[in-house]
């Protein structure tokens, strides 16, 4: 892939995976709309690579007091709420990865290899999704905070990811937050959460497609473009949510599908 789009996708996937407006949706839509070289698996493979390590050096303190507390929970005994959060966030990916294997058959099924039907669904998808969030956001209380999340919302939480998966323009981080918040998470512990319950789900996608997985010099800008742009927003939004809403992001999805549907349609 070209240096310069290869860079410029990695600021686009550090943007936007962690942020609820859909990564999925904007890799696949940028190089529709200027004409470029569709992204290949092995780049949207480097691309998360990227933001995988801004998870890991960011929370990287928090995972490793969550499998220490984890480890002693499980052979010691020893309760902890760090232990419990660790565990929730094993039992809330499984169920995750067993319907993302079923939800992306069904996608393919449906979605089928037509590029602009697929630039019509992520325009519809991140309308749809973008409505929904405003809603929830609007409507629910903040009633339980990240240390005291509860196995059934973990779960719900969590199983929501396949969604995402199956349908680009939906967001994971977006559905997650927008599930979170509709079970009365607070807002910023609805992002932490969502943030951490990325990191095995995106490190099991990362090492499924690896094969497909080479090095070159795009590639690698790609992947230290996203990695550098990821940690600087994981930052910004949990700062901005301890007062901010969600309100903004579902804006912008609503717009930029309501961009991606009239390019559809003129095209």
């Amino acid at each position: 892939m070209n240096i310069t789009h290869a860079i410029i996708l990695g600021i686009v996937q550090g943007l936007t995976e962690f942020l609820p407006i859909s990564s999925s949706g904007h890799l696949n839509v940028f190089p529709w709309i200027f004409n470029w070289e569709m992204l290949s698996e092995g780049m949207d493979v480097a691309l998360h690579i990227g933001t995988l390590l801004a998870l890991v050096i960011f929370f990287f303190k928090d995972w490793l007091k969550l499998i220490k507390a984890g480890y002693k929970k499980a052979v010691k005994k020893e309760d902890s709420k760090e232990g419990k959060i660790f565990w929730y966030l094993v039992i809330a990916t499984i169920p995750a990865g067993i319907l993302s294997l079923i939800l992306d058959k069904v996608s393919e099924a449906i979605v089928g290899d037509d590029i602009n039907f697929q630039m019509a669904i992520i325009g519809i998808t991140l309308i749809v999704m973008g409505i929904i969030l405003y809603i929830v956001d609007k409507k629910s209380k903040s009633d339980t905070n990240y240390e005291n999340i509860s196995l059934k919302q973990s779960v719900l939480i969590g199983a929501s990811q396949a969604i995402a998966a199956a349908f680009p323009g939906v967001s994971r981080s977006g559905i997650t937050m927008t599930v979170a918040r509709a079970l009365k998470v607070d807002r910023e512990s609805a992002a932490k959460f969502s943030f951490m319950l990325a990191m095995p789900i995106t490190l099991a996608a990362v090492i499924f497609d690896l094969s497909s997985f080479q090095f070159d010099l795009g590639l690698i800008l790609g992947i230290l473009a996203s990695f550098i742009v990821g940690v600087i927003v994981i930052k910004f939004l949990l700062d901005y949510l301890k007062k901010g809403s969600f309100k903004v992001f579902a804006i912008y999805r609503v717009i930029f599908g309501l961009i991606i549907l009239g390019l559809y349609f003129v095209r």
